[in-house]
């Protein structure tokens, strides 16, 4: 039974599996855009966002682990460089997967996996959004805390005026 086994094997023996994604994910460190299947990036995902965390500590330790896990002293230099320096303010989530559509040949579903930090043209697009108000699910503008004072001040201006009446 494969109860609470979570890992997709990919179709490939143990050693298979740990070269490709150990590939993979050199590729993305020193490319920051891959185009693979879904499921190799789903998996991919799982195994390298734990070495990009350890990255931001750069100890001897932090190296020789990654490496361990990469076998690629260039890519592990370049994670450790510029990558990390990057990422460092980040809680998670270092990667993102965009779906490309199907593959030709074997209609597999396709998709393009990215280092977050390094798209420039989501970046630009994400900054002007900063001055959204933002709304509550009843549909009613959330009210800053300056505005509900102002309020307050206004209709006890507005009780008073009403008392001397």
């Amino acid at each position: 039974m494969r109860h609470l086994k979570s890992n997709n094997h990919l179709g490939r023996t143990a050693s298979h599996r740990k070269a490709m994604l150990a590939n993979m994910a050199s590729s993305l460190i020193k490319e920051k855009r891959i185009s693979t299947t879904l499921a190799k990036a789903k998996a991919l995902r799982s195994y390298v966002e734990p070495l990009l965390t350890r990255a931001k500590e750069d100890t001897t330790n932090s190296r020789r682990v990654v490496f361990s896990y990469l076998q690629d002293k260039d890519a592990v230099s370049e994670l450790f460089r510029n990558v990390a320096t990057k990422i460092a303010n980040r809680p998670g989530g270092y990667t993102r997967i965009l779906k490309t559509g199907f593959r030709e040949g074997d209609n597999a579903s396709m998709c393009i996996m990215e280092l977050v930090d390094y798209n420039e043209n989501m970046l630009a697009a994400a900054k002007p959004k900063t001055n959204v108000t933002r709304r509550s699910r009843r549909g009613g503008a959330k009210k800053a805390a300056s505005d509900v004072v102002s309020d307050a001040q206004t209709v006890e201006t507005s009780a008073e005026e009403t008392k001397t009446e």
